[in-house]
């Protein structure tokens, strides 16, 4: 029984450790996703407001002010427009940066923060040393929990030499105490713990499968970058289509 739960205990943090791995991802691909196309689809955004508001002022029609007029709320207004866009846009229009990703202009690129294998290696070998589970007693778990956050937010940032020092810290701190043989009530109590947690892990390992980052994120890997330009391109295509029909709709009736 005891080795029973032993394995299952070391299933589960694989699985967790699968999980965190793919949460850290996706968080980084979000930030990149909003770094690079934030500015085009606000772009976007504002185009089918005018576009709207174009169609009223043409139509006269009660409704299509109403469409129009719903549009315009739902964008933040001009002076406060740089806090929601991180500073793409101010009230004199979009930066220079914003401006030359929609007109296909050379710019910086985002910082990659998607790991590297080595940074990987290194995340998963201390996820499965210090992981909380582990621990004997609670002033031992809170100790794990206070690291892993630390190894959490050195490989979210990607960096390798954090993650070196982290390792050499835990090697030289307290080291684990030798389990001790449980009763097996209580050996049965731990697999049904286990039995829960597995079921809550999946559950999230789901929803960020099935969410919209986690969706791209799985389309492409191994090279999230292409995946991003790719969605870029499309996007300007619409940038264009749309300040083509907001032309049409602004030019003087014949």
């Amino acid at each position: 029984m005891e080795q029973a739960v032993r394995a299952a205990e070391q299933a589960l943090i694989e699985f967790e450790i699968a999980v965190d791995t793919f949460r850290i991802e996706v968080e980084n691909f979000s930030r990149l996703h909003e770094q690079r196309l934030g500015p085009v689809y606000a772009r976007l955004e504002e185009l089918d407001a005018r576009i709207l508001e174009a169609r009223a002022a043409r139509s006269g029609d009660p409704e299509d002010r109403r469409l129009a007029d719903d549009a315009r709320s739902r964008l933040q207004p001009i002076p406060g427009v740089e806090e929601l866009l991180g500073g793409w846009m101010d009230g004199g229009g979009l930066f220079p940066e914003a401006a030359a990703m929609l007109t296909d202009q050379p710019v910086r690129p985002p910082e990659r923060v998607r790991p590297s294998e080595e940074a990987r290696k290194l995340y998963r070998d201390l996820a499965r040393k210090a992981h909380p589970d582990l621990a004997q007693e609670e002033a031992e778990r809170h100790r794990r929990e206070e690291f892993i956050t630390r190894v959490n937010a050195a490989y979210a940032r990607g960096s390798e030499a954090e993650l070196r020092e982290l390792t050499a810290e835990w090697a030289a701190g307290p080291k684990l105490k030798e389990r001790v043989p449980s009763a097996g009530e209580e050996l049965y109590a731990r697999l049904e713990w286990l039995a829960q947690r597995k079921e809550l892990l999946t559950l999230v390992a789901k929803e960020l499968e099935e969410g919209a980052i986690g969706s791209m994120l799985r389309l492409a890997p191994h090279d999230p970058d292409r995946l991003l330009e790719e969605i870029a391109e499309q996007l300007r295509a619409e940038v264009a289509e749309r300040e083509a029909e907001l032309a049409a709709l602004e030019a003087p009736e014949s």
